[in-house]
């Protein structure tokens, strides 16, 4: 069998296959040149970028654009997916050295060592001066300068906190804080933090109520330390709700203990129910000028969501709730009653 073959032409010139060649060769100079050329920033060497948890890519990469770090965001995006990093970059604080190309930086996030964050768990209503000393603990936070400028009325005032000191403005929540953080640092994040649950349904709610967020973050201060049941919190809440709006007292012991807390142990005696303080509940009518902790989310929504009841007292009964009372009368029996409890207990 005999095979004929055309003589046709090239489907393509000499000429064609010259200028194609420049093209790709002229794309692929600037890739290498794009992706592997040194980015120079004229910031103090290293600059420090915090990624936390959660972050997706474009907001790394704002973060890194702000620092000036890069000087394109597409062109990092387009490194991080032909690496497949958009999943894979590690949160930490990252020391930034001067002159990396996109592709070296993007290795760096992926295979590098950050510092990682340190977690903290705040408790519900802490005190501020206790608060001060767990952030020293943890973090080395100078005490001294947090409680300086949660008494700063000047400071309060920047950072948009209307009231006499920042206790109360600081929400309670398990956080993740770099080391070296400073005191100011952890002050905005904990008090945007509570300011985002002041949303405009809330704000809403606290118009009905003819309440300021000072005073609902007060009330919530007195709910959260009157009691270790988060059950309770709307109950004790229509207790202080019902006693404002009658104009009684609101005798609350947590007003006390804020006032003694330096001094022995929450333990009142008569002569603190004398004190001469606006915080004072026994002596001075309505809430106190401002809140007496940092309450949590629980307390802040009983505060604002009171349980609908007749209740006017209550008391401990022994066994970590309390009694709930109509009248006086009901009161002094479940105060003898806990009374009784307490006999017990040290008489064992």
């Amino acid at each position: 069998m005999k095979f004929y073959f055309s003589n046709s032409k090239s489907l393509l010139s000499n000429n064609d296959i010259y200028l194609v060649s420049i093209f790709f060769g002229f794309v692929l100079g600037l890739l290498l040149f794009t992706f592997f050329s040194p980015n120079y920033y004229n910031e103090k060497e290293p600059v420090s970028v915090d990624i936390p948890k959660g972050l997706t890519l474009s907001q790394v990469v704002d973060s890194l654009y702000k620092k000036n770090v890069i000087p394109n965001k597409t062109n990092m995006k387009i490194a991080a997916v032909l690496y497949g990093a958009e999943r894979k970059i590690k949160a930490g604080r990252y020391q930034i050295p001067n002159g990396l190309s996109y592709l070296q930086l993007i290795e760096l996030l992926l295979k590098g060592e950050p510092e990682k964050e340190i977690r903290i768990t705040i408790p519900e209503g802490i005190w501020q001066n206790n608060l001060a000393k767990l952030l020293k603990d943890s973090l080395g936070i100078d005490s001294t300068e947090f409680m300086r400028l949660s008494n700063d009325k000047n400071f309060l005032n920047q950072i948009g906190v209307h009231s006499e000191k920042l206790e109360g403005y600081l929400l309670p929540d398990t956080y993740y804080f770099f080391r070296n953080s400073t005191a100011v640092d952890v002050i905005l994040r904990l008090k945007n933090a509570m300011y985002r649950i002041f949303t405009d349904t809330i704000k809403e709610r606290m118009k009905e109520l003819n309440m300021t967020m000072n005073q609902v973050l007060t009330l919530a201060s007195i709910i959260d330390a009157e009691s270790n049941k988060v059950s309770e919190f709307r109950r004790i809440s229509g207790v202080y709700h019902n006693r404002l709006k009658k104009g009684m007292l609101l005798q609350a012991d947590p007003t006390i203990q804020y006032l003694i807390r330096d001094k022995h142990k929450n333990k009142i005696y008569y002569k603190n129910l004398l004190i001469d303080s606006k915080y004072n509940t026994y002596l001075y009518n309505g809430l106190p000028p401002s809140p007496i902790n940092n309450p949590g989310k629980d307390a802040i929504y009983a505060a604002l969501y009171p349980e609908k009841h007749n209740y006017y007292y209550f008391v401990a009964d022994g066994n970590g709730g309390h009694l709930f009372a109509k009248n006086e009368k009901e009161h002094l029996i479940n105060v003898r009653k806990y009374r009784e409890w307490r006999k017990l207990q040290t008489s064992k």
